[in-house]
């Protein structure tokens, strides 16, 4: 019951975000690219791409499905994941279609 229990608890996807200079993401599956000015995560609830300056990720525990990242955040933005599980193309592979 506790193995049922922590599943659920690490599928869970929260952001915490503070004055847009820090943030604490769960619920991450993998980070699939970043720089200064954009990261591209893919969570338990879609894509997420975090735009903004100077950013930077500062802890990444993909077993706990934990990110954080610093810098100024100026967009936060998710696009729906279930079509790439769907076909078996890659995210980047529909992007430039």
């Amino acid at each position: 019951m506790d193995e049922r229990m922590e599943k659920n608890q690490s599928k869970a996807h929260k952001i915490l975000l503070s004055n847009r200079k820090t943030a604490a993401f769960t619920g991450i599956l993998d980070v699939l690219s970043f720089d200064v000015s954009e990261i591209l995560l893919e969570t338990e609830q879609g894509m997420l791409l975090i735009k903004g300056n100077d950013l930077h990720v500062n802890r990444l525990t993909l077993e706990k499905g934990e990110v954080d990242i610093e810098g100024r955040i100026d967009s936060l933005s998710y696009s729906d994941v279930g079509g790439v599980k769907k076909t078996g193309e890659s995210f980047l592979g529909r992007i430039f279609r």
